[in-house]
């Protein structure tokens, strides 16, 4: 999920050099958007792991 963020993320940027500000600004949109799911997907997992390793031992 990270990687389509990143590639969003760059194809915003490049369409904003050429002043493509529509494709930019929905670019821009998905990108921030799979990067904050991907943020909260990773909190979770770093949390749900936590809680495991501290029932194991």
């Amino acid at each position: 999920m990270l990687k389509w963020a990143i590639i969003f993320f760059v194809i915003s940027l490049v369409a904003g050099a050429l002043g493509f500000t529509n494709v930019a600004s929905g670019a821009r949109g998905i990108a921030r958007l799979l990067f904050g799911l991907f943020l909260v997907i990773a909190v979770v997992i770093v949390i749900v792991a936590v809680l495991l390793g501290q029932a194991v031992f």
